[in-house]
């Protein structure tokens, strides 16, 4: 008889283990770690110690929204090429909103340009 064509390596294939690490984690959204960059350094709270956190949630990337064991990790952190460009990506432009993804759709107010005197 024929092998099963449901065979396991073929659902190990098509399974992404790449995903499933990146989904473990919930990160914060662009918007929300912008936002909390844009807020003085006197608004900003201190971490709390948090006993599920690695370093007891002390050490901190404020950019990638990643807590580190200790500083001398955090620290080899901030040489990586990922960091700098998520410094770089927040430090541009100001992220997009709901309302530029409705007007680039077309859901805003129209434009209809300057009105024209009629006579």
């Amino acid at each position: 008889m024929g092998k099963c064509p449901h065979n396991r390596k073929v659902k190990k294939r098509r399974y992404s283990h790449k995903t499933a690490r990146l989904t473990k984690f919930l990160r914060k959204g662009d918007d929300a770690v912008y936002e909390e960059l844009q807020k003085p350094d006197s608004e900003r709270n201190p971490l709390p110690f948090d006993e599920d956190l690695p370093g007891m949630g002390q050490y901190y990337c404020l950019h990638c929204d990643r807590y580190f064991a200790d500083m001398a990790t955090r620290d080899e952190h901030f040489k990586t090429k990922r960091h700098k460009k998520h410094v770089k990506e927040m430090m541009g432009t100001k992220p997009h909103t709901q309302l530029d993804a409705d007007l680039a759709a077309g859901m805003g107010m129209p434009d209809n340009g300057p009105k024209l005197m009629s006579m």
